[in-house]
């Protein structure tokens, strides 16, 4: 009897990886449109050939690039009167440890892919998590809130306004914060 054999990474995971890392890097620093198979190709050390291989075309590489998990928190054990607070921070800290949501945005404005992509994050991860929270009326509280989370990353990590650049974590959490919060449990006009 053979004993078994530890599995060991194939040279193929490795090669993946590293495109999908070179990816993620070029959409987020130019964009789909002027990001090339042949300058991620070059990032990752491969040949270009290499990329189509895997992914077929720059749409695919995007898709799959593109993947993002907003690791949202359990809303269940948050008190309801700091789902705002929590939901902001949570974003803050996503945004700025992964650049793959601000390439997204970048992109989805002109790229029907990058949209689609945005519109299935907000429909499997965002629309759950705030069920959670607030089950009333959820198509419309989830899509404030997606709005509210979307235009806070367009601005502060995308067009780099100076105001929202410069605003410290505390500040943009103690003005955005109230907002969200009355997004998931409030009444219109309150």
């Amino acid at each position: 009897m053979t004993e078994p054999t530890a599995t060991r990474p194939r040279r193929s995971d490795a090669t993946r990886a590293a495109i999908l890392r070179a990816a993620r890097e070029r959409f987020a620093a130019e964009g789909y449109d002027r990001a090339t198979i042949r300058a991620i190709a070059a990032d990752a050390r491969i040949d270009p050939s290499m990329v189509m291989r895997y992914y077929g075309s720059k749409e695919g590489l995007f898709a799959a690039a593109a993947e993002f998990d907003l690791r949202l928190p359990d809303l269940a054990d948050v008190p309801p009167n700091q789902l705002g607070e929590v939901l902001v921070r949570h974003f803050l800290d996503r945004w700025e440890s992964d650049e793959t949501m601000a390439a997204l945005l970048r992109t989805a404005a002109t790229n029907p892919g990058a949209a689609e992509r945005i519109r299935a994050i907000f429909a499997e991860q965002v629309a759950p998590a705030v069920a959670q929270a607030a089950p009333a009326d959820l198509p419309r509280r989830a899509g404030l809130f997606a709005s509210q989370m979307l235009g806070l990353a367009l601005t502060r990590y995308v067009l780099r306004l100076p105001p929202m650049v410069e605003m410290d974590r505390a500040d943009l959490v103690a003005w955005v914060a109230p907002t969200v919060q009355r997004y998931l449990l409030g009444t219109p006009g309150a």
